[in-house]
């Protein structure tokens, strides 16, 4: 499932961004849906989202590190959730890595396409969307406690017949010292009748 998800984010990517390339480079922005929607071509050299883009060579690297961290990880996956999270991250990694190997100015040192862009948002790609996606999932499936492995971490469970918040009373302090006042006296007393 992860292979096949990965497959699928990077072949939409790639698909998409190349035929952004052939229709839209050095054309206007195509404006969809009364402007909510706009086509156009840039190129990013920094992060998701034009973050840090003097440090290109930087990305390629940690991108190459994420790449790795994802496959290793993935001898212990054993959940389906997790597969398609890590199926979109990993995705998302490979398309944009591609760009940054092979794109234009240099090896390791290329331009991402971003071709998506909607108000008040930075230009994406389907990597981005990929990557943000499965974040966002990875948050969720942790959030409740569903584990790589396919186990899941739980609270502390309480007492069968005790709901939360709803303890037994503690005993009176002072019932205790009474009872036992009266039996010391009892026994005072038998003392005492004894010959």
């Amino acid at each position: 499932m992860l292979v096949a998800v990965a497959l699928a984010a990077l072949a939409a990517d790639v698909l998409s961004k190349t035929i952004v390339v052939a229709a839209l480079q050095n054309e206007e922005p195509i404006e969809l849906l009364g402007g909510l929607l706009t086509l156009r071509e840039t190129r990013n050299s920094g992060a998701a989202f034009s973050i840090g883009t003097g440090y290109t060579i930087v990305f390629t690297v940690i991108a190459c590190g994420v790449v790795v961290a994802i496959l290793r990880t993935a001898r212990n996956l054993r959940s389906l959730p997790w597969a398609v999270c890590l199926g979109l991250l990993l995705g998302g990694a490979i398309g944009n890595l591609i760009d940054r190997l092979f794109r234009a100015p240099a090896p390791l040192k290329g331009h991402v396409v971003d071709w998506i862009q909607l108000p008040h948002y930075p230009v994406f790609n389907l990597a981005d969307s990929a990557i943000v996606c499965g974040g966002i999932l990875a948050v969720v499936l942790a959030a409740r406690g569903l584990q790589i492995d396919g186990t899941r971490l739980t609270g502390k469970e309480e007492p069968a017949g005790s709901p939360a918040g709803d303890a037994e009373p503690p005993a009176e302090p002072s019932a205790e010292p009474s009872a036992e006042k009266a039996e010391k006296a009892e026994k005072t007393e038998d003392a005492g009748d004894k010959p």
